[in-house]
């Protein structure tokens, strides 16, 4: 028989301030500065922001390996896949899904975002 699931407190993170009116593309109007209580661009990141991330997307015990290696936005944006496989010391599946899914997308939109 399984066991009960644990009830999480609810998040005291700051709530954003939207726009709810659509744009063209679909996206709402954030009217804050502040994305979950984070710079929205990661290169502002400090490290408790990266492991405030990466719990909040799920992985709350690889986030801690952020903390202990000292990752902040600017590192973040410059880990390659080897170092997020191998460096952090993380399972497999895990760091699979943190590159792909999470360092990958924000180095891309990080970068976009400053190329113009």
């Amino acid at each position: 028989m399984r066991g009960v699931a644990e009830v999480k407190e609810p998040c005291s993170l700051p709530m954003l301030s939207v726009d709810m009116e659509n744009k063209e593309n679909g996206s709402v109007g954030v009217k804050n500065s502040m994305e979950n209580g984070r710079p929205p661009d990661p290169a502002d990141w400090a490290v408790m922001d990266v492991v405030n991330y990466f719990r909040t997307v799920g992985f709350e015990e690889q986030a801690n390996a952020f903390q202990e290696q000292e990752i902040d936005g600017k590192s973040l944006l410059l880990m390659t896949r080897n170092d997020v496989l191998t460096g952090l010391q993380l399972k497999l599946g895990p760091a699979l899904k943190i590159y792909e899914y999470h360092v990958k997308p924000l180095q891309t939109k990080h970068l976009k975002n400053n190329s113009s």
